[in-house]
């Protein structure tokens, strides 16, 4: 029986865990929604050296990759099956053009994951570079019931995302593939308010107001968001895995969201969906 050790079990590897755990693996897990403490590193070693696949989902820290710098001697002796989920903000700005896994890392606001994403490359790892993350739980329809929702004024920038659920099929594709990076993003970059308007338009509500940066008044990390725009291609992915998203654009993945957010009532107030970062 195959058995996976994740490290940091958030929102994105726990949908992973759930489908693998659904058809016979065995999952060893840290993090507040795993039974292990990243601390005990004698109960994660006793797991590493029992685990034929391990996944990392847990992003740098300010200076290092923590797994890495804990357990990177366990990890590095090889044998095992190894993933990473990393984030397409390694490749930085590319003014919209189209961004593939042949791409110079490291020149964006991201150095330090840059950074971790070519360390667990060089372990012999599958890296999968991840856009903008939505699912139940954590939506265009999540922000507009909170008042978070924003469309902002900025054309030509575009942006593009990946369904929680289409993340987990990709790695699954991945667990006979050979090491490398992989992005998996959808088929359709566009911009951030294209996805806000759909979502109003199944709420059957009017969009939030267009604002100017300054006007919406962003955080810092908001704003660092709107400072890159680039297209994620997937082909890789599709060709070398056989992956295909099931939901292959934000049309797509907002309809079938629709169904557990919107009430049947009608109600223009969407509901919480449960979920819980990679």
């Amino acid at each position: 029986m195959p058995q996976m050790v994740i490290f940091g079990l958030g929102y994105t590897a726990q949908r992973l865990a759930e489908r693998l755990a659904a058809t016979g693996w065995r999952i060893a897990a840290t993090g507040r929604a795993g039974g292990i403490s990243f601390e005990d590193e004698e109960r994660v070693k006793a797991a590493l050296a029992e685990a034929s696949h391990v996944l990392s989902s847990v992003p740098p820290g300010e200076g290092d990759d923590p797994v890495l710098a804990r357990y990177g001697g366990s990890l590095a002796d090889g044998g095992r099956w190894l993933g990473y989920l990393s984030s397409t903000g390694v490749y930085g700005d590319t003014g919209g053009a189209w961004v593939d896994e042949s791409a110079p890392t490291g020149g964006g606001r991201r150095g330090v994951r840059a950074e971790a994403d070519r360390r667990w490359l060089a372990l012999g790892a599958r890296v999968f570079r991840l856009p903008g993350i939505y699912g139940p739980g954590r939506s265009a329809f999540n922000r507009l019931r909170d008042g978070t929702a924003r469309r902002i004024g900025l054309p030509g920038q575009v942006f593009s995302r990946v369904h929680v659920d289409d993340i987990a099929s990709g790695v699954i594709a991945a667990l006979g593939a050979p090491p490398g990076a992989y992005n998996l993003a959808d088929d359709l970059p566009c911009p951030q308010n294209a996805v806000i308007e759909e979502a109003c338009r199944l709420l059957g509500r009017e969009p939030p107001p267009l604002q100017t940066l300054e006007q919406a008044g962003l955080g810092p990390q908001a704003r660092a968001f709107y400072s890159e725009n680039r297209r994620i291609a997937n082909g890789k992915a599709k060709r070398v895995l056989g992956w295909r998203p099931l939901y292959p654009t934000y049309r797509e993945g907002l309809r079938a969201l629709s169904a557990i957010t919107i009430p049947t009532s009608a109600s223009t107030a969407p509901q919480a969906a449960s979920g819980d970062q990679r």
